[in-house]
């Protein structure tokens, strides 16, 4: 079910979704329920709690939308998105990245800072352990400049190890680069990569997160942020990692999302390597250099007229010559799966024949 091509949400109705959006145990499965049941969220939030009880909600979520702590919030979250460079992306409007909008638990909100525009270009993820050897930190480093450069934005969980050194390496070359925290962005954690964080939002880059501005660092948010990760991207690169890392979640979502999963093996002496020799095995792709990411890539995304054929024929930029275009739209008009859309701009960014700007692409005029 898509929620896409809706008219923009009044104020009112936004009040009410970050209402919504605070009310315990009301995940993203319950959120679409409700405005799928009631139209909007504001005719949810007046609704009796009776005809919530008949949706299968639990009381306490009922119970909870009219009190002053969710209000509270709401108008916190109403004041917040007001600043410069503070965005609120919802599920139903065109500036919501489209590669996430296609995974089944799509979060309905989230809260970014920095530059939205770069959710909608191609990414490719990078996790690994928070307590990664030298060895890894350099890999890590190594292979985040050279896709950053190769014109990826690298995503990553702003975690300590790997996560760090990802972040910091695409920062290095002039890159762009993604935070999706397990907290709000008013609670950030780990407070170590604070600096980290503002130095992304400053240079271009983001920092988002799917739960509401205040919500502290709980052990269940982790995973879930895990599947935004992986949501966002083409791939997910898992550099180091433990058999017991959080990083494997990660490479399970990416693969149950269609997305491709990369590993880099080790030695077997090194428990930071089994994670990797463990996804290898159960079918990820080894990585031993940049280019074994990129020919993959490019493999997978082969575009049949492209080498043959005048530059202006790319059928992507056939229809970007004829009016700007989100990539959600390129996928629709050309019948392509929106991954190989995104890699085929990729390309063309690189190549200079087309350009993104506020989530729209457009044909560059040579």
């Amino acid at each position: 079910m898509s929620l896409s091509a809706v008219t923009p949400v009044s104020p009112a109705e936004l009040e009410a979704r970050l209402r919504l959006h605070r009310l315990p145990e009301l995940g993203p499965a319950r959120f679409r329920k409700l405005l799928e049941a009631f139209g909007s969220a504001s005719s949810a939030i007046s609704a009796p709690a009776s005809a919530w009880r008949a949706l299968g909600l639990p009381l306490a979520c009922a119970e909870a939308r009219r009190s002053n702590e969710v209000r509270d919030g709401a108008s916190h979250a109403l004041a917040w998105i007001e600043r410069p460079g503070q965005y609120l992306l919802m599920w139903d409007q065109p500036e919501y990245p489209a590669l996430l909008a296609e995974i089944s638990d799509a979060p309905p909100l989230l809260f970014v800072a920095g530059d939205p525009g770069i959710l909608e270009k191609p990414q490719l993820a990078m996790v690994g352990s928070r307590r990664a050897s030298r060895p890894g930190m350099d890999t890590a480093g190594a292979f985040s400049r050279s896709l950053a450069s190769a014109g990826f934005v690298i995503t990553s969980g702003l975690a300590l190890g790997i996560d760090a050194a990802a972040h910091q390496a695409a920062l290095d070359v002039g890159g762009r680069t993604i935070g999706v925290l397990g907290t709000g962005l008013e609670k950030f954690y780990p407070q170590r990569n604070r600096r980290l964080a503002d130095d992304m939002i400053a240079s271009g880059s983001a920092v988002l997160s799917e739960f509401p501005l205040d919500a502290g660092p709980s052990a269940s948010n982790f995973p879930r942020r895990n599947r935004i990760i992986s949501g966002l991207s083409l791939g997910v690169l898992v550099v180091e990692a433990s058999v017991a890392s959080g990083s494997l979640i990660t490479a399970r979502l990416a693969a149950e999302q269609g997305r491709e999963v990369y590993a880099i093996p080790g030695s077997i002496h090194h428990p930071g390597a089994k994670g990797c020799h463990q996804l290898i095995r159960d079918g990820a792709m080894l990585v031993e250099t940049i280019e074994h990411i990129l020919e993959a890539l490019r493999g997978w995304q082969r575009l049949p007229l492209s080498t043959e054929m005048p530059a202006v024929t790319h059928p992507l930029l056939v229809l970007l010559h004829a009016a700007p275009h989100t990539s959600e739209a390129l996928a629709a008009s050309s019948g392509w799966a929106l991954p190989k859309v995104l890699a085929a701009l990729t390309e063309l960014e690189m190549d200079g024949r087309a350009v993104c700007e506020s989530g729209r692409w457009f044909a560059r005029v040579s």
